[in-house]
């Protein structure tokens, strides 16, 4: 699917949305329906992101990866955006996380068209499901109303990693009010981008200090991974999660496919397919055709963790930044 065909399909979509929202919580989809005179809040952010991602298609990957470590740390309140010496930004997990400038260029376009009305942490999210819809993963309606956070701060950040085994993700994403299957739908997310071989060489070479790989890795996979993964190399190199080359930045449940077929990259995801928790929805999916629906649906779900509206919070001049303070 071409950007630009794709961008016109979601242009039309904004112009067909039913005029009358509906909520999610204190969310509602179409928010900032008539608070930008005729400017489309909406539609404006889907033009940055269509030639942002038209430029580079390894967007989706890093946008759904923002999302998620926002919203997993107090909720989806754009607090991962605040720039400063012991915000979200300096923890560990989040070192590697990228977009941030995608979401200044998103902030600056809708400012220009009205100061002060649209919320960082909303941007997120329309940009996020923005770049869903153009690698593929079907179009669903954000819920809009979020206000961003006053705080940032480091000791906060509390993520599951690649290496957590499937019971303490199902306990961490319960945790957020999400089910089972809604893990496993939204790390259909690891459809596109990539893992460093520092997360996968114990699969490789020595897994649970056995000094063989993870024998639940298809074997050709891990020759393959081991050439790239070289055991004493000085450079942290990285591989596609989705190892198909026709489908590297596409959402899809190719990914499920791939679970099935022995060949998940990070340890979390083999063992979705092996776990009797999450094998059969895994199952399910990799035989299903309504992927982009549930997933998007998830994402609605993930969208609504702990957000401040109304009089909490505020509508930051800069991402970066609270109005009040800069962070240092």
């Amino acid at each position: 699917m071409k950007v630009e065909a794709a961008f016109l399909t979601l242009a039309r979509g904004l112009i067909l949305v039913n005029f009358v929202g509906f909520c999610y919580g204190a969310l509602q989809v179409g928010f900032y329906r008539g608070k930008c005179g005729f400017a489309d809040v909406e539609a404006i952010v889907a033009g940055v992101i269509t030639a942002r991602l038209f430029r580079d298609p390894s967007t989706v990957a890093a946008l759904l990866r923002l999302q998620f470590h926002d919203c997993f740390v107090n909720g989806c309140d754009a607090s991962i955006l605040i720039d400063g010496r012991n915000s979200e930004k300096t923890a560990t997990p989040n070192l590697s996380v990228r977009g941030y400038e995608i979401i200044d260029q998103a902030k600056a376009a809708v400012e220009n068209a009205c100061p002060g009305v649209v919320s960082c942490a909303d941007l997120i999210a329309i940009a996020t499901r923005d770049a869903v819809f153009l690698s593929g993963g079907g179009r669903y309606d954000v819920q809009t109303g979020r206000r961003d956070s006053l705080v940032s701060v480091a000791e906060n950040v509390s993520l599951p990693g690649p290496a957590t085994s499937v019971p303490e993700a199902i306990a961490a994403f319960s945790d957020k009010g999400l089910t089972v299957t809604d893990m496993v739908l939204l790390l259909g997310a690891h459809s596109v981008g990539v893992s460093h071989c520092s997360f996968i060489k114990d699969r490789l070479f020595n897994f649970e200090n056995t000094g063989r790989p993870d024998p639940s890795m298809d074997p050709l996979l891990a020759n393959i991974l081991r050439s790239r993964c070289p055991p004493f190399a000085t450079v942290d190199n990285t591989v596609n999660l989705d190892q198909n080359s026709f489908s590297p930045f596409a959402i899809s449940n190719k990914y499920y496919q791939n679970v099935m077929l022995r060949r998940g990259i990070l340890q979390i995801d083999q063992e979705l397919g092996t776990n009797p928790s999450t094998r059969p929805v895994v199952t399910n999916l990799a035989n299903a055709f309504d992927f982009p629906t549930r997933f998007g649906a998830a994402m609605v779900k993930l969208g609504a963790i702990g957000v401040l509206t109304g009089k909490q919070g505020e509508i930051r001049r800069s991402c970066r930044a609270t109005n009040g303070q800069q962070f240092t």
